[in-house]
Parts: C-alpha cells; structure tokens; sequence
C-alpha cells in the first residue's frame, strides 16, 4: 500500500474519532462513525487475501446495518422528544436500538460473529 495513501486513511481514522467524541448532534455523530468504516475497510483488506477481503466484507455489512439501526433510533428519539440532542434519549425503545447498534459496532457478544479470525 502506498504510504501516502497509508497515511490518509489513519488520519481519517483519527478524524471521525474526533468528530464521534465530540459531536453533540446524532448526525455528526453518525458522520463520525461512517467516516470510520470508510478509512478501516482498506486497511483490513490490503493484503488482497481471500480471507482479509471476506473480514472486510463481514465488517462492511454489520457496520452498516449497525448505522442504520443507530439512524432508525435518533429518528424515534427525535420523533418523541422533538430534538436531536445526544443527551435527550429518553424514549425506551430508542435506548434499547441504540444500544444495540453500539454493541453491533463494538462486536459486543452476542454480536460478535463479524469479528475476523
């Protein structure tokens, strides 16, 4: 891999950490972690083995299906609250969808089936 393109994806790895830790908006939030997915995919698979392209595969679809249930749960928190603020999650079932889309996204058990070998 080309050190240049190397050193692109590790500071983009860095800046959607940032953007994720200190977002106050469940947007920016998001952003943050998509931004993440994005930079780590050509990491995982750049030693072109079919084993480092089935992981970056596996990661690719839960990250995304845990995104989607991290959107689905601050559209119902803003749907019920009438906000986007992070620290307004007060509706039950947008706590249990986020807590699940985290746990997705950590490889918490029993959600990790995707971690690579």
């Amino acid at each position: 891999m080309n050190p240049y393109a190397k050193l692109t994806f590790l500071m983009s790895l860095m800046l959607g950490t940032t953007i994720t830790a200190s977002s106050n908006h469940w947007v920016s939030a998001w952003a943050g972690l998509e931004i993440n997915t994005l930079a780590i995919i050509p990491l995982i698979s750049k030693s072109h083995h079919p084993r480092a392209i089935e992981a970056a595969i596996k990661y690719f679809l839960v990250q995304a299906a845990a995104s989607t249930l991290l959107l689905f749960s601050s559209m119902i928190n803003a749907w019920h609250t009438g906000q986007w603020d992070i620290t307004q999650l007060n509706h039950p079932t947008s706590s249990l969808l986020l807590t699940t889309a985290i746990a997705m996204k950590l490889g918490l058990v029993p959600f990790h089936f995707w971690f690579p070998e």
